[in-house]
């Protein structure tokens, strides 16, 4: 790719910024991420420039920009609304936590800011200062490794993962989402600095996770971190996978299932949630194996992957649905279940959890070595459709009646024990339908009541 080429690739409303920043008489060049995935011929997820103007002089030549950080990140509002953060020129001393520096210094080259990147494909710089054509500044052969599809840290491999133990996790997801190979010194490196990662907050590591997950084959960069033992140390209950036999795919452990069950929810297009779910799927199965068999690994899974996710500060909204997913996922359907049977199903399993639970059953699938649909999952859902259309009731809300009609109708006092009735009387509905009358359900609390 060109100066020219990349001068047309680059957003219009980016290319203002710089000529705005060069009309001032400071340097602006695309930086990062952006240029990496403009020379690989992919849409940039967002813009970064670095120039030599100071975070002050940016506020004044952009009076609407947001500055809120202590790295010299001035974040603007480009002409299409988008935000761009532009950076001034810096250097990074002293880190004293393996992820932030202590003490930065501004400077006037954007050779000396792109010595302090992460890796090589990343060190790299389009632009130019005032009065100047632009052109590529690289001065880590980071272009040559774009070309070659490879990850190369930035000088020191090892001296670059003390800094910032974070870009460890990087490597191995940009590994996964570029489909890049990681050079041999750069994944010693990691290997040798892996506990490091123990110094990283759960929500670091979760975004990165989630960025991993979203590979078209995550597999790549979990493979990678247990390799490098990464994975031991932010997820000890899935490396605890590794080596433990089961009788699916001759010649695998389960955590070859794992990583196949991944790829297959990957493969299929399915949300965080169902990939983070087959992720998790098995991870109770290590603390129940007896004998060839995970016994109630499901529900020992369910716990242990709701305080994974907490540890890692997913929103709760996430944890509970992987929860439920992990704790349902062993469902087995038989052609003789009854109506009943599968509006009980419906009931326990939930209607929003339903679509999620079948794609990662899809997964787990395709992980075992059988066919997507195996299981009769193709009838089940048929089954399952025409007792939804029907409008069967499923909870509390679907009854003819509510609390306040058994407080006022039987004289019952408010309290937990309402609640306890009303899920009795959802029961009896979700079997027999046509209990769902006034009448009916009231003499019928009126007995379950008498009967405690």
């Amino acid at each position: 790719m060109t100066p020219a080429d990349v001068s047309a690739a680059v957003r219009p409303a980016v290319l203002e910024l710089m000529d705005r920043l060069r009309a001032a008489d400071h340097a602006a060049y695309v930086v990062g991420g952006s240029l990496r995935d403009l020379l690989l011929r992919r849409e940039p997820h967002d813009w970064d420039l670095t120039t030599d103007a100071r975070p002050a002089r940016l506020q004044e030549l952009f009076p609407d920009s947001l500055y809120e950080n202590a790295f010299g990140t001035v974040t603007v509002r480009d002409a299409d609304g988008q935000a761009v953060e532009i950076t001034t020129f810096r250097s990074d001393h002293d880190y004293a936590d393996y992820r932030r520096p202590r003490r930065i210094e501004f400077g006037d080259r954007v050779e000396d800011d792109l010595a302090r990147r992460d890796f090589t494909v990343n060190a790299l710089a389009w632009g130019g200062p005032a009065g100047q054509e632009p052109a590529l500044v690289d001065p880590f052969g980071g272009r040559e490794d774009v070309t070659r599809q490879v990850l190369r840290a930035v000088g020191d491999p090892a001296e670059r993962f003390g800094e910032d133990a974070l870009r460890m996790l990087r490597a191995v997801r940009l590994a996964a989402t570029l489909g890049f190979a990681i050079e041999p010194a750069t994944l010693e490196a990691i290997g040798r600095r892996a506990q490091l990662a123990s110094h990283l907050s759960g929500e670091r590591i979760a975004a990165e996770i989630d960025k991993l997950l979203a590979a078209r084959r995550p597999s790549v960069g979990l493979r990678l971190m247990a390799q490098t033992g990464l994975l031991a140390v932010v997820a000890p209950e899935l490396a605890a996978q590794i080596g433990v036999p089961q009788n699916k795919t001759p010649g695998e452990d389960l955590w070859d299932h794992t990583l196949r069950s991944v790829d297959a929810a990957a493969a299929a297009g399915r949300d965080g949630v169902v990939r983070l779910a087959a992720l998790l799927h098995d991870v109770g199965k290590p603390a129940t194996a007896a004998d060839g068999h995970f016994y109630g690994h499901e529900a020992v899974g369910a716990e242990v992957a709701a305080a994974l996710l907490r540890r890692w500060h997913l929103p709760r909204d996430t944890t509970d649905r992987v929860e439920r997913l992990v704790r349902h996922h062993m469902f087995s359907y038989d052609p003789s279940w009854s109506d009943a049977a599968v509006r009980r199903f419906i009931a326990k399993v939930g209607m929003e959890t339903l679509d999620d639970l079948f794609s990662l059953r899809e997964a787990d699938n395709v992980g075992s070595g059988m066919p997507r649909a195996a299981g009769d999952l193709a009838a089940l859902r048929g089954r399952i459709a025409a007792e939804l259309a029907s409008n069967v009731v499923l909870d509390r809300a679907g009854l003819a009646i509510d609390g306040d009609d058994l407080i006022a109708t039987l004289g019952l006092a408010p309290g937990p024990a309402i609640g306890r009735l009303l899920d009795r009387l959802v029961e009896r509905v979700v079997a027999e339908p046509r209990l769902n009358e006034r009448t009916t359900l009231l003499a019928l609390a009126r007995s379950l009541a008498e009967d405690g």
